[in-house]
């Protein structure tokens, strides 16, 4: 995110929508509580008859809030935005984070996707379910992981200005990025098996 201009306004965030404070853990009932409230506040329907400004305002604040909601209520989604907010942005494909990875985890990452390969040219629904419950667990793991750097960052704690807890973060995330892949692809697998 790119600081705004001089005049500008400072832009929002997703955390701004909601009034809360940028940090990983989000009361998520208590969120969901307030995007009902929002909602209502914000619904086009309540300005139908408002000029065609009003209107677009009105959607335009309604598509902020629903985007908002999407993102914090779920803990990977807030992660990825938390990092984003740091200035790595996992989404785009040229992000310096993903070929940064070190290169055991990415050799990994080759192993695993050849074993998979072998799994489904055999048929090997079983194999891969077991490799998928192990590589289901190592995702949740680096979820945890970046959790930690994410809320240290967000703490201020001091240290090398946060860069070493933006460089474990986005590591982490890069990690749960890959397995999340992984796992959809047995997924798919597992649909193509029982189809």
């Amino acid at each position: 995110m790119s600081p705004p201009r001089i005049g500008e306004p400072p832009l929002r965030t997703h955390f701004d929508v909601f009034g809360l404070k940028r940090a990983y853990d989000v009361d998520v009932p208590a969120l969901e509580k307030q995007y009902r409230e929002l909602s209502l506040q914000l619904h086009p329907d309540r300005v139908a008859q408002a000029s065609a400004r009003e209107r677009l305002q009105a959607l335009e604040g309604t598509t902020a809030l629903n985007e908002a909601f999407k993102t914090l209520k779920d803990p990977v989604r807030r992660a990825f935005y938390l990092l984003k907010l740091h200035g790595i942005d996992l989404d785009r494909e040229d992000a310096g984070a993903q070929k940064d990875m070190p290169l055991a985890f990415l050799e990994e990452v080759m192993d695993l996707r050849e074993s998979l390969d072998t799994a489904m040219a055999k048929k090997d629904l079983g194999r891969a379910r077991a490799m998928a419950d192990d590589v289901e667990a190592r995702k949740k793991a680096a979820l945890t992981e970046a959790a930690e750097s994410l809320r240290t960052l967000e703490a201020g704690e001091p240290g090398d200005g946060g860069q070493e807890q933006v460089r474990k973060a986005s590591h982490a995330l890069g990690r749960v990025r890959y397995f999340t892949r992984f796992l959809e692809q047995v997924d798919a697998f597992e649909e193509e098996i029982q189809a």
